[in-house]
């Protein structure tokens, strides 16, 4: 029988209740708190840049990790998402610029963002500001609305290919 050891890291994975109070601490110690979300499947280079970008932009950057049913209805592609919403989280959890994960299953993190209340809500250069979800929110909030710029050449998609056609 195989036990899970849990890891100070872990403890970034959190559930609402918890970043919410997260946030509440960080806003009452003057933070500025930056969110972004997504499925993040496949770390790589493209994900890392866009979260050191997004990271730069606050003191604190959560993350709202799309569950494994939110990802499928997202129709991202056969037999996806690749790795598990836990083993995504505890990935996204390790790298040092995050402070917390949190797992969403609706089909927008619109609900995650209105309990928040992020200073800072960011997206990827994908999309306008007018197609990020809970940008009115966190504008009426008097927050800031980012599109950060995709690096080329990076993503989960493309990679996929590549491995397939074993470039």
């Amino acid at each position: 029988m195989t036990t899970e050891v849990s890891t100070p890291l872990d403890k970034r994975v959190v559930d609402l209740v918890q970043v919410q109070r997260l946030c509440n601490i960080w806003r009452m110690k003057g933070d500025r708190i930056v969110f972004t979300n997504g499925c993040f499947d496949i770390l790589h280079r493209g994900h890392v840049e866009y979260l050191q970008e997004a990271a730069a932009l606050g003191d604190r950057l959560v993350i709202g990790l799309n569950t494994d049913d939110s990802v499928r209805r997202l129709g991202k592609g056969d037999g996806r998402p690749y790795n598990d919403q836990d083993s995504r989280a505890k990935v996204l959890a390790a790298l040092r610029l995050v402070d917390a994960v949190v797992l969403f299953d609706q089909d927008t993190p619109l609900e995650l963002i209105q309990a928040i209340g992020p200073d800072v809500l960011v997206k990827g250069g994908d999309y306008t500001e007018d197609k990020i979800v809970g940008a009115e929110v966190v504008k009426a909030r008097g927050g800031e609305v980012r599109s950060l710029k995709l690096v080329d050449g990076y993503s989960t998609t493309g990679l996929v290919d590549r491995i397939r056609d074993g470039r």
